[in-house]
Parts: C-alpha cells; sequence; structure tokens
C-alpha cells in the first residue's frame, strides 16, 4: 500500500489541554499526518471551532464526542455536527441512539461510529458498571448492533479487531484507539497492540494521541508509527 493512503489511515489524537498546544502539534507534524481526532479536553477549550479550521486547511477530523441521549437529541446534535464537513464522529453504541444519528446524518457523507467497550476497561470494570458480558462477548454483539443500524463503522480495542471485522465485513471502518509503539508505555490503557498488529487485525484507522503529542520529537514518532504500519501492508 502506498505511503500517502497509510497516512490516511493513522489518526493523531490532539488530548492536550489548550488551542495553543493543539496547534503547536499541528504545525510540528506538518503533512506527516492528515488526520486528527478532537476529544473532550480540547473540545472543551475551543477545540470545535478549531476542527472547522483543520477541516478548512484540508486536514480529516475525528470527532470524538460519544454522543448518547434521547433519540431527538441524538438526531438533533449529529445533525448540526454533519454540517462542521468533519469525517468521523463516535457515538456509544445503543441501538436506538444509532438509528436516530443514522438517519440525522443520511446524505452528509459523515462516518458514523459504535463505540463498543473502551479500551481502558476490562472485565471487572464491566462488571462493576453492571454488565453481564465480558468484554470481548460484548464488542461482538455490539459490532452486530452497528452493522445492523446502518452505521459506518466500529470503534474497538485492536486485539477485538479481527473478531469484528468478520461481523461488518469490508467496507465498514473499525477504528482502533489503545495503538502502542514496541516499547511504549501503556498508560490507562488495558487492551493494547502495535500498529503492525493492529493492521494485520483488520483495523481501518489507527488512533495515537500520546506517543505522538507527548513525544520530544512528534513528526518523528508519527513517521516511525506509519513505518511500522507499513510492515503490515
Amino acid at each position: 500500500m502506498p505511503a500517502d493512503e497509510m497516512r490516511d489511515r493513522l489518526i493523531v489524537g490532539l488530548d492536550v489541554p489548550t488551542l495553543a498546544e493543539a496547534e503547536k502539534a499541528v504545525a510540528e507534524l506538518g503533512d506527516t499526518v492528515g488526520f486528527y481526532k478532537i476529544g473532550y479536553q480540547l473540545a472543551f477549550a475551543g477545540g470545535l471551532g478549531f476542527a472547522q479550521e483543520l477541516v478548512q486547511s484540508g486536514k480529516k477530523v475525528f470527532l470524538d464526542m460519544k454522543l448518547l441521549d434521547i433519540d431527538n437529541t441524538v438526531a438533533k446534535g449529529v445533525e448540526n455536527i454533519a454540517r462542521m464537513g468533519v469525517t468521523m464522529l463516535t457515538l456509544h453504541a445503543y441501538p436506538k441512539a444509532m438509528r436516530a444519528a443514522v438517519a440525522a446524518a443520511e446524505g452528509s457523507g459523515l462516518c458514523l461510529l459504535g463505540v463498543t467497550v473502551l479500551t481502558s476497561m476490562d472485565e471487572q470494570d464491566l462488571i462493576d458498571a453492571g454488565y453481564e458480558y465480558d468484554p470481548h462477548t460484548l464488542v461482538l454483539r455490539r459490532a452486530e448492533q452497528v452493522r445492523d443500524a446502518g452505521m459506518g463503522g466500529v470503534v474497538c480495542s485492536a486485539a477485538e479487531a479481527e473478531a469484528v471485522r468478520a461481523i461488518v465485513g469490508p467496507d465498514l471502518a473499525v477504528v482502533t484507539p489503545g495503538i502502542r509503539p514496541a516499547g511504549a508505555a501503556l498508560g490507562d490503557q488495558k487492551r493494547v497492540m502495535t500498529p503492525a498488529g493492529a493492521i494485520r487485525a483488520g483495523a481501518s484507522h489507527l488512533v495515537v494521541a500520546r506517543p505522538v503529542v507527548a513525544a520530544a520529537d512528534r513528526r518523528a514518532a508519527a513517521e516511525t508509527i506509519l513505518a511500522e504500519m507499513l510492515t503490515a501492508a
């Protein structure tokens, strides 16, 4: 696979506290990275406006909002997000919310992603939260619900990517956070995989935050990850 195609599969998470830090990271990464994730931390520090600036500059944006609410509220939120021109948006993979979002995003080109089980959660965490399923079983059940709702893809751990890909088929996005290059610290992630391993497992996109944005040389860190991804192509 050409390097520029692989570049579109790497999503760098701008998990930084201020717009100034985000702008600095994007400037340092330059044309090495073309796809960015904006989550709660940056969104509530002016990141939604920054998302539109990135889109206008030719970058792709993954808005990681993990929406979940009553159907009408989800639908109205998705309608406005679709107008922003971002590429991807996350929702928690609850069937009613997903169906409402799909109807609201129809014709927009916005790729809706269902979040299955957070990669910071293990079996005990799910038990504590009142779920009867282990992480793997719950991920697969929600992958089926994502597919049946007509969503654009799934967010799951790379450890579940192969099984999820078998459920959703070849066309849906399988987006995997919790990616750590060989030798990197795990941080608060519990179900992780290397970039090459995730690609081989069936991931369409990899989300990498701290290994890039916290690196002394952000561009070099991103280039290393891309090189690892290319070994799996």
